[in-house]
């Protein structure tokens, strides 16, 4: 079982030629509103990847929270842990680029209220596989990362959003997945060692005894154990929407593990499913099925 402990949202997505510099505005091209979230994202992204998944998290009594639980619910999620809160479902302002990048505004709303008590929602076991992210509160995160270890489950953590204040805890995570722009700075707040992020990528694995996994966008994906460093290249596309991408890898990285999946084949398959979501605007109407991942792995070959 798949267990994800985080956020769900609903992403208001307008599309626009350029994206607009600080007090411009800017025409839009388009809008569409999509279930998000960072945690709901990776619940998806597993579901679809073949695994059975638990969610953990809350929405609001609001017109939003049937929107953000509908792929959820049609890709059989477990929701029997997902909460109700006073305050607004989460949502997510997105603005994409022509070139596909984007720009984020996250408004928490009743996200902020999965709190440490809710980990129990979890039924945390043995060989579970835990999902968690920086969208809900940082202690949460912190007691779902001890409650994983007491189990003997297996903890996944993705640092995003970048909160300096959760360096003291990454070490926790038997593999932390960041970003190359998290990375650096969480190795500041860390004060890892080396010349370049290779080498602090050693640094990290050989002060924590845990694994760091750094995703490179189009350049693929470095990963480092205490034992070794592994290089995983991505897809060749042209991307149309990066939302969503790291989440599909983190889903999918997931379910690799849980599914007995050795480490480089776990990452190869997340990372060939976080660039084929690059492929379809949104994030979770863009996360790939199975099915399509593997017919990708096999014409890469």
């Amino acid at each position: 079982m798949i267990i994800i402990v985080g956020s769900i949202n609903l992403d208001l997505i307008a599309n626009v030629d350029r994206l607009p510099e600080p007090g411009e505005t800017v025409r839009g091209s388009g809008f569409v509103t999509a279930p998000g979230g960072k945690g709901a994202n990776q619940a998806l992204a597993a579901a679809r990847a073949g695994a059975a998944v638990r969610m953990v998290g809350a929405v609001g009594k609001d017109s939003f929270a049937a929107e953000a639980l509908a792929l959820l619910k049609a890709g059989n999620v477990d929701l029997s842990g997902v909460g109700e809160s006073f305050a607004s479902t989460g949502t997510a302002l997105i603005l994409v680029g022509a070139d596909g990048e984007n720009v984020i505004a996250v408004v928490p709303g009743a996200n902020d209220s999965v709190l440490p008590g809710d980990v129990a929602k979890a039924h945390l076991k043995k060989g579970d596989v835990v999902l968690l992210q920086h969208e809900i509160p940082l202690q949460t995160v912190d007691a779902t990362l001890d409650a994983a270890r007491a189990a003997g489950a297996v903890s996944v953590l993705n640092t995003a959003p970048f909160r300096a204040e959760a360096a003291g805890f990454l070490g926790k995570a038997d593999f932390a997945v960041a970003n190359e722009t998290e990375f650096d700075l969480y190795g500041e707040a860390m004060a890892l060692s080396g010349r370049d992020r290779q080498a602090r990528m050693r640094d990290y694995a050989r002060k924590t005894g845990r694994a760091i996994v750094v995703t490179l966008g189009g350049d693929g994906v470095l990963a480092a154990t205490a034992d070794h460093v592994l290089t995983v290249p991505a897809l060749k596309i042209t991307p149309v929407d990066t939302v969503g991408a790291g989440d599909t890898f983190c889903g999918y990285f997931g379910a690799g593990l849980s599914s007995g999946l050795p480490l480089e084949q776990a990452l190869a398959r997340a990372a060939a499913a976080g660039s084929l979501a690059c492929l379809k605007p949104g994030a979770q109407p863009a996360i790939p099925l199975a099915k399509d991942v593997d017919a990708a792995l096999a014409a890469a070959r």
